[in-house]
């Protein structure tokens, strides 16, 4: 025998139909909430070692939140201290500019104690394949580019040559090269308020 059809049956099924759906979301993000979280942790471990020198200490549980910009001191940046027997020797930032060709991107900034940019590693990106996935590549001259240079001295002014600074940018994207020129300014505005 067939159900007659009428709003309230209707609505009863709509509404069984999203706790559904519901409890499915609620189980899978259950499930692969640590897998992820332990993923994320895993690969800024991974960016953190790539842009120190060596340490000793475990930076990803001395983490210092700090402003790029002292006047809005509520948005901060990660910061990791790396440290060996006991002594900083790095300082591992990490920045996020929303001026990339494909939207956001994250950066790992290594500074050694006296503000000299030891390594740089991106995170997460959205660009081009190709063009400003560049970006990812550590051994291209856009990236190798930066390190040894002091940031915070006044020395470099932190801009791709087509508009007055210091930085070659990746050939055909020039935006993306402007965004990283961005995140590595941020970098160093947050450096500069560590201490």
């Amino acid at each position: 025998m067939a159900i007659k059809s009428s709003l309230r049956n209707m609505a009863l099924v709509l509404t069984l139909v999203c706790l559904g759906a519901s409890a499915a979301v609620a189980v899978i993000y259950a499930v692969t909430k640590d897998p992820i979280e332990i993923a994320k942790a895993e690969k800024t471990n991974k960016a953190i070692k790539q842009v120190v020198p060596a340490f000793d200490n475990n930076p990803s549980e001395e983490i210092l939140n700090v402003p790029a910009d002292a006047s809005n001191p509520k948005e901060t940046n990660k910061v990791y201290v790396a440290k060996k027997g006991g002594e900083v020797v790095g300082y591992a930032v990490e920045s996020t500019t929303t001026k990339g060709f494909g939207g956001a991107f994250t950066i790992m900034v290594g500074f050694t104690p006296n503000g000299e940019v030891y390594n740089t590693s991106v995170i997460s990106h959205s660009e081009t394949p190709g063009l400003g996935a560049k970006i990812t590549d550590g051994q291209s001259h856009f990236i190798t580019q930066w390190n040894g240079k002091n940031l915070v001295d006044g020395s470099v002014k932190i801009a791709v040559t087509k508009d007055g600074g210091d930085i070659d940018a990746i050939t055909a994207s020039t935006i993306t090269s402007r965004a990283y020129c961005d995140a590595m300014e941020i970098a160093a505005n947050v450096f500069n308020n560590i201490k």
